[in-house]
């Protein structure tokens, strides 16, 4: 069965990469890539009363530059080594891209958005940009992967899941991280953080079903000493050159209980590194 997946664009060259590097990603599997550009009119929000409609001239006229940049996108693909098992298909719709995303993934039934994690209107000193947070806290009913600008898809050796062990887990909400480990050999990395050496039997009995949902990949459980879980994280992937990092994103605090700083402040430290965002599906 195809997999189906959304790769927002705004035509920046973080934009593309991302289109790159989830290709190469997948580049065993047969799938679909829906290249999804959303545009809007210059002045005007969607919340306004007077929208341009279509057929009028600012309406018509940024529909053309949204046409234009995805014609460009596919004479880029074109460029690209050919892949039988790859279908690509380009769409523009008028929205912001976060609603764009949210409709387009229910309308087609979506198994993964990828994404840059700074697009071309974002300050050059911001890490992660606007679309790419709101991506990852909104769009809660698909993964998401955030791919820094200068990442380039070489080997997916090892995936990072940080965690307190402070909630349980179900199989579902782990799938695209075991189908990707499954499917490049990749070891799974279970990082915990925390300045006590033992877990409480709460903890224990979540770590227990955490490797019930991990049944059929390779992984190992990695408790670092410390009180900073930020930091920790950090350290571990640069020692050991990890290829991905994994969360479970919940509903009201976006890393959960692993950290309790600002979200854009720890996002920071995966400047380097592809992010993966799973859901709670409890929320």
């Amino acid at each position: 069965m195809k997999k189906k997946i959304l790769i927002p664009t705004d035509f920046s060259k973080n934009a593309w990469n991302a289109v790159a590097y989830a290709a190469d990603l997948f580049k065993d599997e047969a799938c679909t890539f829906y290249i999804l550009n959303a545009y809007t009119v210059t002045g005007y929000s969607l919340g306004d009363l007077m929208v341009p409609e279509p057929g009028s001239d600012s309406y018509e006229i940024a529909k053309t530059i949204s046409e234009n940049g995805l014609e460009k996108i596919r004479d880029m693909l074109d460029f690209r080594a050919q892949n039988n098992a790859h279908q690509y298909e380009t769409v523009c719709m008028f929205n912001d891209p976060l609603s764009a995303m949210m409709e387009f993934v229910e309308k087609k039934d979506i198994d993964l958005v990828v994404m840059g994690t700074k697009g071309a209107s974002n300050s050059r000193g911001a890490l992660f940009g606007s679309n790419a947070i709101t991506a990852m806290e909104k769009l809660r009913n698909c993964p998401v992967i955030g791919v820094p600008l200068d990442t380039r898809f070489g080997i997916l050796k090892e995936i990072v899941f940080p965690t307190s062990y402070k909630t349980h887990y179900k199989r579902k909400e782990l799938i695209c991280l075991t189908e990707l480990a499954q499917m490049h050999d990749a070891h799974i990395c279970v990082v915990h953080v925390d300045h006590r050496e033992a877990l409480s039997a709460d903890q224990k009995e979540n770590q227990q079903l955490l490797e019930y949902c991990l049944e059929g990949t390779e992984y190992s459980f990695h408790h670092i000493n410390g009180s900073d879980p930020a930091i920790g994280v950090q350290h571990f992937v640069e020692s050991r050159e990890s290829n991905m990092v994994a969360f479970i994103n919940k509903k009201h605090t976006f890393f959960g209980s692993v950290f309790t700083n600002p979200m854009v402040k720890e996002l920071g430290m995966f400047s380097k590194v592809p992010l993966m965002v799973l859901h709670d599906l409890r929320n």
